[in-house]
């Protein structure tokens, strides 16, 4: 999530809504999902003539590092990373302690790839602002899809103990416990996350492992359902409602979800383990 105020003594907001998918889904003991780091666009804030009123408010004031902050967070929206760098580093040459926009060029170091970069400008961001959440959010996830699991852990912990209102803190949390087995301690973060924001399909998928791998399978569908209603074309989830079906014993409709997963993505290998099982009962 990019953060444009640059007070300290001001909690930093939202620009607009802009959400990281960026937690990788268990799937199940012996399976896990791909990493998913993608940003959910707001076409609005990136588009054309929003970068152009963006530009001449910086033509105007260009000592001023907001203004290049959030014309950095516009196009990292619309999807030009090195613009966006450049902005933010400008930013950053400006004011030295403006800690948001460190945390939002590791935002856009992640979605590169470069990971020790983005780690390095989340370390820069938390010495400056020790209390800062989405700090130790953004480094915990990076932590956790490294399988750097107790550093992860110990983030998403500081960042809950500050009393952060990002779900993302518990549902990554979540996922840490569900690989741990502490499936109770995930239901409970997954539900947490969910009462934050109600119309985020990864904490349904997440809860719905941990309700199977305790033998709830009601509870599980529904969730699972509820996930693919909210997004539909993560092919994750139709390989978790697929894993549901299992359970039920429905393997015909379990191999109608899987087979959907394989259209999704025909490289995701859950989907095509999926499918390798249940074929017969399909009839194919």
């Amino acid at each position: 999530m990019f953060h444009r105020l640059k007070t300290a003594r001001t909690p930093a907001r939202p620009l607009a809504a802009f959400l990281l998918v960026a937690s990788g889904l268990a799937l199940s003991a012996c399976q896990t999902g791909p990493a998913l780091q993608s940003i959910a666009l707001d076409q609005a804030q990136g588009s054309a003539e929003n970068l152009s009123s963006l530009t001449a408010a910086v033509n105007a004031s260009p000592s001023n590092p907001e203004v290049y902050n959030v014309r950095g967070i516009a196009y990292g929206r619309s999807g030009d990373n090195d613009r966006a760098i450049k902005d933010f580093s400008t930013a950053i040459q400006l004011d030295a302690n403006f800690y948001q926009a460190y945390a939002n060029r590791a935002l856009v170091l992640r979605q590169m790839n470069r990971n020790p970069e983005a780690v390095a400008d989340y370390n820069r961001a938390l010495q400056i602002n020790p209390k800062y959440d989405t700090a130790y959010i953004g480094r915990g996830n990076i932590y956790r899809l490294a399988n750097r699991n107790r550093e992860a852990l110990a983030d998403f912990q500081r960042a809950i103990d500050l009393n952060t209102t990002d779900p993302r803190a518990y549902h990554n949390r979540g996922l840490l416990y569900q690989l741990d087995g502490q499936h109770r301690q995930a239901i409970e973060d997954f539900s947490t996350a969910i009462s934050m924001d109600a119309n985020a399909p990864e904490p349904y998928s997440g809860r719905a492992i941990s309700y199977l791998a305790l033998g709830n399978v009601e509870d599980a569908a529904d969730d699972i359902n509820r996930a693919i209603q909210l997004d539909g074309k993560r092919a994750e989830f139709w390989v978790n409602q697929g894993l549901v079906l299992e359970a039920r014993g429905d393997k015909a409709k379990a191999f109608r979800s899987f087979s959907h997963a394989s259209l999704l993505d025909p490289n995701y290998q859950p989907a095509k383990d999926g499918v390798s099982r249940t074929r017969s009962a399909a009839g194919s």
